[in-house]
């Protein structure tokens, strides 16, 4: 049976014993009778070390052995005598499953860069930093349910096809079967009754007005899953396509959403520092020195927390340039959102209480009648990570935004009856999944976090 090489490192019971092994050629040295193999299946960080003997490696065989080739190994697991490796595999069997010619494979010893391993994106997932970013991306998934269960949330799968613009920003890529030439109406506009669903339809960019319908049954739910925004922007923190976790709890205030939103950080970073410990090692020597002893911080202090009116004064007081001019009334940039949290703060902050004009139309209206019950959860290296709210339960109020921001009514009709039947205080928030591995792990780019990034002018593989 083949095992794991991640369990050959952690399971002493194996010691001694004959054991399979498969995986793809790191390394090859080659002495007088002997050489050293190191393999890796994508399950751990650390390679194995395989000793071969002449008996069971030919020169023609160990030719075949160069880095991207797969191989499957039989033999005892010793305690290893080296100092680099806890463990090492006496082989005694080898079989070459595939070559990699070493003229034409493209994943070199030397360094390649982050640009270039995009344009190999079938193979990059080989390279130290793409498997550590996987594994990680992996944990922080399983730590997601985990943190959601914990907390008694239900997982909701929202669709990924809609009519309804959550943001209201227009910004979707839109899903038709209408081919040249249209059939248009009278005002010679396109007649999406002869559409599939017979009515114009998109990707989603969020599940949350989903969600909440769900929240408004059964307490506390989530979402994870993919998002689309057709925003034309190359910025290291943007794609196409991405992933989101939105909670939704009912009788719940901004308060309630803060809490959550902090708690879920703090357990997100403690379970990968727990369960990836030399994947992130690696990120803290090679892509962030100190990326650990940040995440320690976030996990042992509690989050800032100061109003959107206080983040303004801060940034027209702060003793720095901006390239955006600062004023009330206008988005906080990436750079001003970084400098609260890396310089002003040095920690993570909750900004919360945005002027209305600036947020989407179901957050709820604060009594002062200028700014919402709204959070943004800033963090060093990233900036805004957590957006959330508490929606606006008054239907009244919530009709009267939906018409201020000329949204067609009728397309929300499901979401007005909410408030008309059994309305309640609810809250929930959205977490980019990309922007969270991007703070775990210090990488610089969001298209290096996941497996085959969406941008404009890029859907390749």
């Amino acid at each position: 049976m083949r095992i794991k090489i991640k369990t050959l490192f952690t399971d002493l019971s194996l010691l001694n014993k004959e054991i399979t092994v498969c995986g793809w050629v790191k390394t090859l040295r080659k002495q007088k009778n002997i050489a050293f193999l190191e393999i890796n299946d994508g399950s751990i960080f650390t390679n194995l070390q395989i000793i071969l003997e002449s008996r069971v490696a030919n020169e023609p065989l160990l030719q075949q052995l160069s880095p991207g080739a797969s191989v499957s190994v039989t033999g005892t697991l010793q305690k290893s005598q080296g100092k680099n490796q806890s463990v090492e595999l006496i082989a005694q069997k080898l079989h070459l499953y595939g070559s990699a010619d070493p003229n034409q494979y493209p994943l070199q010893k030397k360094q390649h860069s982050f640009e270039f391993l995009r344009t190999l994106a079938h193979l990059r997932p080989r390279t130290n930093t793409q498997g550590a970013v996987l594994r990680v991306r992996n944990a922080l998934a399983f730590a997601t349910h985990t943190f959601f269960h914990n907390r008694s949330f239900l997982y909701l799968q929202t669709p990924i096809i809609t009519t309804s613009d959550c943001e209201g920003a227009g910004e979707m890529f839109q899903v038709t079967t209408l081919k040249e030439p249209f059939a248009r109406l009278p005002d010679q506009s396109i007649d999406h009754s002869k559409d599939f669903f017979k009515k114009k339809s998109y990707l989603t960019v969020s599940g949350q007005l989903n969600a909440e319908c769900f929240a408004c049954a059964l307490s506390d739910v989530y979402t994870f899953g993919p998002t689309f925004r057709a925003e034309n922007s190359n910025t290291s923190r943007h794609l196409a396509e991405f992933w989101m976790i939105e909670p939704e709890m009912a009788f719940a205030t901004l308060e309630d959403d803060m809490e959550l939103a902090q708690s879920y950080l703090k357990f997100t970073a403690e379970y990968v520092l727990q369960h990836c410990p030399k994947d992130m090692e690696f990120f803290d020597q090679f892509i962030e020195k100190g990326v650990i002893e940040r995440l320690r911080h976030v996990i042992d202090q509690p989050f800032e927390q100061i109003s959107y009116t206080e983040a303004v004064s801060i940034l027209q007081h702060a003793k720095k340039k901006f390239e955006y001019p600062v004023k009330w009334g206008g988005d906080l940039q990436s750079e001003h959102e970084r400098y609260l949290a890396e310089e002003h703060c040095k920690k993570p902050l909750i900004v919360t209480d945005y002027p209305e004009s600036l947020k989407a139309f179901y957050m709820r209206r604060n009594d002062d009648k200028k700014t919402v019950a709204a959070m943004d959860v800033l963090v060093p290296k990233v900036g805004e990570i957590i957006g959330g709210s508490q929606r606006e339960e008054r239907l009244d109020i919530l009709c009267e935004k939906i018409e201020k921001m000329h949204l067609n009514k009728d397309d929300y009709w499901w979401y007005l009856d909410l408030r008309r039947f059994g309305t309640v205080p609810h809250a929930g928030f959205g977490v980019g999944f990309e922007r969270l591995i991007l703070f775990i792990t210090g990488m610089e780019n969001i298209r290096d976090v996941i497996p085959f990034p969406r941008f404009p002018g890029s859907a390749e593989f």
